[in-house]
């Protein structure tokens, strides 16, 4: 059954070469496998995300995934160092600070990889 097997997210990309950069470089995921003209990250438990070329990478204007962490502002701080760029949102029910919304329940930060793709990293409270 569906409730017993992993989820695996995928991120479209346009440019296979130019998301490999900043996925390896800037986030920090090491390659595990090519696979399908994409590459499979490991992350951590056990966890993996393929990303895979696709001509409609970065289209959607929702989140693709989001990493859970312990400490979301130890995180963005990492990734601002590698130069991964925050989103900073104010709108109704969100509002960033130095990149980081706090409610709901959670931190969390978004950021846009180089393809337009929108990715997160949250912190339960």
């Amino acid at each position: 059954m569906l409730r017993n097997a992993p989820i695996v997210p995928y991120i479209p990309v346009a440019n296979v070469a130019r998301a490999r950069r900043f996925y390896e470089e800037k986030v920090g995921l090491k390659p595990e496998q090519e696979y399908a003209g994409g590459v499979i990250y490991e992350c951590g438990k056990g966890s993996w995300v393929f990303m895979y070329p696709s001509p409609g990478a970065g289209t959607s204007k929702a989140s693709a995934a989001f990493w859970a962490v312990d400490d979301v502002a130890a995180e963005v701080a990492e990734l601002k160092a590698r130069g991964v760029v925050f989103e900073e949102y104010d709108m109704p029910g969100i509002k960033t600070v130095n990149g980081i919304a706090t409610g709901g329940g959670a931190k969390t930060a978004w950021f846009k990889d180089t393809e337009g793709n929108i990715l997160a990293i949250s912190q339960r409270l």
